[in-house]
């Protein structure tokens, strides 16, 4: 029973990024044009489950080149405002679109002349009429059996903030030594920076043998260098 529900679970996800991804359409690219024409950073804000979704969006924007920041809305309207130029574009975030909080800042934002990118799954909602753009992410059902956990929904936020994500890092041509130097730091970073020159075995440090080679000449060299693998090569020391 429990493989089951977690199965279904899986299969309510998937459903619902189906849905998303059949319904992407023009506005999708007008969001992507408005972030690369903006000469500030994107601004990624929503409350509870939108929120922590939201700081993950923010946080994949920025390893990958497009500068970004999370706003939280109850905060913003307490002097976080201050951190939004106008330059900025803003992302807000809310499945329903009724957020009491997030509507109350983006009046706040739009009389800054801030652009604003909805992602909602509320097409009529107060949210998506603010907006400039709105990104829709409504979904057939959430995977909560009750349809009150957010599950379906917040994972297919996730996702379009995903795509909004790789299109921008291939728009700007952002290549692994940039996410290099936006990651210096743990496996990833260690990884990137590892130069082939660093890994690679020169000279004598390369176990060979040569055709006339017996297999116990091949196992002593394998075993000699510890490398796993043995060049067979001619008199030229080109590799057969």
């Amino acid at each position: 029973m429990t493989i089951e529900i977690a199965k279904e679970v899986l299969l309510t996800e998937e459903q619902g990024l189906a849905a998303v991804r059949e319904r992407i359409g023009t506005e999708f690219v007008d969001a992507i044009e408005i972030i690369l024409a903006s000469t500030g950073r994107l601004v990624i804000t929503g409350i509870g489950k939108s929120g922590l979704i939201g700081q993950k969006i923010s946080a994949t924007l920025n390893s990958t080149g497009t500068p970004s920041f999370f706003l939280h809305p109850v905060e913003a309207m307490h002097g976080d405002l201050g951190m939004v130029m106008a330059g900025d574009v803003v992302v807000a975030i809310s499945y329903s679109g009724e957020t009491a909080e997030l509507n109350s800042l983006l009046v706040s934002l739009k009389k800054r002349g801030n652009k604003i990118i909805a992602m909602t799954g509320g097409q009529n909602s107060s949210l998506a009429v603010a907006a400039n753009i709105v990104l829709d992410i409504n979904i057939p059902k959430e995977a909560c059996p009750l349809g009150l956990a957010p599950t379906t929904s917040t994972t297919a936020t996730l996702a379009m903030g995903d795509a909004l994500s790789v299109v921008l890092l291939n728009r700007k041509k952002f290549q692994a030594k940039d996410f290099r130097h936006n990651h210096p730091g743990g496996s990833l970073g260690q990884r990137l920076k590892v130069k082939v020159t660093e890994v690679m075995l020169r000279g004598d440090d390369i176990p060979v043998v040569h055709p006339q080679s017996s297999a116990t000449d091949s196992v002593i060299a394998l075993n000699d260098k510890d490398a796993g693998v043995v060049l067979v090569i001619d008199n030229d020391k080109s590799v057969l």
